[in-house]
């Protein structure tokens, strides 16, 4: 019952949020607003809005099904659904590891038709979807073979600490966990990234030579900048830095590179290595293992409590891992906890956009005005959200709005 309250209530919560981007859309139509004038023109404008309202529309249909769909399976389909495959399968960590990534890839399939009609209906309706419906197939079925390939080893290995360290396995599961993370930051980019898309290295010229120089000033080595065909998916930019010490790269989008000027690129990047800089990698990285402990002291807490296997309908099934009934009810419910913390965490990377915002100006030599011009292309390009309701970008926004970052940048007195 807290479980489905707490869903009820971030549903609510959501859906209420969603309602106020859409009035607040709806009461800002009409001629452009005199901030946005240089911006964007009156077409690509209400191309803006109607493309929010697309998504709006679409997310509460999103979310109403995502918790119908969460409230059917903890109150008795999630069970009996793992009951049958126990049966089914064999005894023995590798089968439990396979029954913990059956379960999940089942229960994942009813969302399936709604990514698809996101794909193939709005995003092709804006103009943005560039992949076909085969190659988001074979997208599907790469990523379910990379998805059992990581996760078996990893289950397999939870399980075997499980079974050996009962008393403080929690903490052990837990080290393995976040190592396999930090491992992944460095092979993601190496060796499955390129499984879906195509990297290559930035062609010799004035632009790789520029963005090199300014990578050297920023104090970022940099072993190479790739860019990556993004644009055999989708329309919309970006730009990032990935990997750490000497496995670090900078990757850029082929659409940002279409998009923007060779020096609005360099602010782009600025901005990248700006985080950086700032140390908000590794700030990341230990929030992610406070959260990822205290993830496991739970699940640690749950597997020694009856009423979990009792309420749920765990009961009955031998021949299993005593903690898998926690982990499959964290892994599905955790979103409905860590929702309300979503405002505190965006907060944060709002402080940290600013921070990286203000790095880009100062190697751009007080130069604002680049990263000013490329982040209202990008908004233009992207269509993104000019006016969202100030309560939605709060609650949801993880980088601030366009006023926002523009008045950072550009402060009145410097008008």
């Amino acid at each position: 019952m807290i479980i489905l309250g707490l869903l009820a209530a971030k549903t609510a919560v959501e859906i209420f949020l969603s309602f106020l981007n859409l009035q607040e859309g709806r009461r800002k139509r009409g001629a452009v607003p005199v901030a946005f004038l240089n911006v964007i023109n009156q077409e690509d404008y209400d191309k803006t809005l109607d493309y929010t309202s697309a998504k709006q529309r679409f997310g509460i249909l999103s979310e109403v099904f995502d918790a119908i769909l969460l409230a059917v399976l903890i109150l008795g389909v999630l069970p009996w659904t793992y009951g049958i495959l126990a049966e089914i399968l064999p005894s023995g960590l590798g089968w439990s590891a396979l029954l913990m990534i059956l379960l999940i890839l089942v229960l994942s399939l009813p969302s399936l038709p709604l990514e698809w009609w996101m794909q193939f209906r709005i995003e092709e309706r804006f103009g943005f979807n560039k992949s076909t419906k085969q190659l988001w197939v074979v997208d599907k079925i790469k990523g379910l073979f990379v998805a059992v390939i990581l996760s078996w080893p990893l289950l397999v290995s939870l399980f075997w600490v499980f079974e050996n360290f009962r008393e403080n396995w929690w903490i052990w599961g837990w080290g393995l966990f976040f190592g396999f993370q930090l491992v992944m930051t460095v092979l993601y980019p190496m060796c499955i990234l390129p499984l879906f898309n195509k990297l290559t290295p930035l062609e010799d010229g004035d632009l790789r030579k520029s963005l090199m120089n300014l990578a050297d000033r920023a104090g970022f080595e940099a072993q190479t900048i790739q860019v990556i065909d993004g644009s055999k998916r989708s329309a919309h930019s970006n730009a990032y830095f990935t990997g750490f010490g000497k496995f670090r790269r900078i990757v850029l989008y082929d659409t940002l590179i279409d998009h923007l000027t060779p020096r609005e690129l360099m602010a782009v990047l600025a901005h990248e290595i700006g985080h950086y800089k700032k140390g908000h990698v590794p700030q990341m990285l230990i929030v992610s293992a406070v959260m990822s402990l205290g993830g496991f002291w739970l699940i640690n807490w749950l597997t020694k409590q009856d009423w979990l296997r009792d309420q749920f309908g765990f009961g009955g099934v031998e021949g299993r891992p005593e903690f898998l009934p926690a982990l499959l009810i964290f892994s599905l419910c955790m979103g409905v906890f860590t929702f309300w913390l979503g405002p505190i965490f965006n907060f944060w990377s709002r402080k940290n956009e600013y921070e990286a915002d203000d790095f880009a100006r100062e190697v751009m030599d007080g130069d604002a005005q680049a990263l000013v011009n490329a982040l209202r292309g990008l908004h233009a390009k992207n269509l993104s959200n000019l006016v969202p309701h100030p309560a939605y970008s709060f609650f949801h926004y993880s980088h601030p709005t366009l006023l926002e970052r523009e008045a950072a940048l550009i402060p009145k007195e410097d008008n």
